[in-house]
């Protein structure tokens, strides 16, 4: 019973979240409402940032929710290492439960930890268009914060952080950036909230519709995103 009360209280706090996002007017507005959003609604989360990294060399912070994040990107840069200069590229997140003590950036996240208190950081691949990657990083002042209740807080408004930014960036076809995962994420919490079930209902109806209608989970995802329309599953058990 605990694990339902929990989880119900997951699924408001995002959906109140993402209506937040979507109320947003002004792009840039909505990408500085979100890094303050992550930070109220992320339990493990201290401080947020959302960044572009151009070439895996040049980062540029949009919105940051304070000195910690700002300075978490701007180290990557100043000592050319960091998840969102290489590792990023490649995964669709990263997590550095220590940073004080991982080898794979040994300048970048001891200087960081000592710095600013920063223990751990939690960063998600928001959109990859050419050599330019949107990132979304969230931070905690302690060691090993981040369980798997708030990465998938996380992953939950990244899908609608990632629409915010690109309409910042004046990039209008989307859905060609976008990580599959990222439009997949959106899909499923667009129908969690529309018909009040979990994440698990909510992906598994996707697959269904994926499969009956002979359309990859993308095409679905982009579909219901654009229409706000879930297609009708067709078949005998439809």
């Amino acid at each position: 019973m605990h694990v339902d009360v929990v989880q119900e209280s997951i699924l408001e706090r995002m959906s109140a979240a993402a209506r937040e996002l979507q109320d947003q007017h002004d792009p840039l507005a909505t990408v500085k409402s979100a890094v303050e959003l992550l930070v109220q609604n992320v339990k493990g989360c201290d401080s947020a940032s959302i960044s572009l990294v151009y070439g895996k060399r040049r980062v540029e912070t949009p919105a940051a929710s304070d000195d910690l994040a700002a300075m978490g990107d701007r180290l990557q840069a100043d000592l050319h290492e960091g998840p969102a200069l290489d590792t990023l590229w490649d995964e669709d997140s990263v997590y550095v439960p220590n940073l004080a003590a991982d080898d794979r950036w040994p300048n970048w996240g001891p200087q960081l930890s000592e710095a600013t208190g920063a223990r751990s950081v939690l960063t998600f691949r928001l959109f990859t268009i050419k050599d330019v990657i949107g990132a979304l990083s969230m931070y905690s002042t302690h060691a090993d914060a981040f369980g798997a209740e708030d990465k998938a807080e996380g992953l939950a408004l990244a899908a609608h952080i990632a629409i915010a930014v690109l309409a910042a960036q004046r990039i209008d076809q989307y859905e060609t950036a976008l990580d599959s995962r990222t439009l997949i994420a959106q899909a499923c919490g667009l129908v969690m909230e529309r018909y009040d079930v979990d994440a698990v209902r909510a992906f598994a109806l996707l697959t269904r519709i994926s499969s009956t209608q002979n359309m990859k989970m993308r095409q679905v995802a982009v579909e219901l995103i654009n229409t706000r329309r879930l297609p009708a599953p067709q078949g005998p058990n439809a």
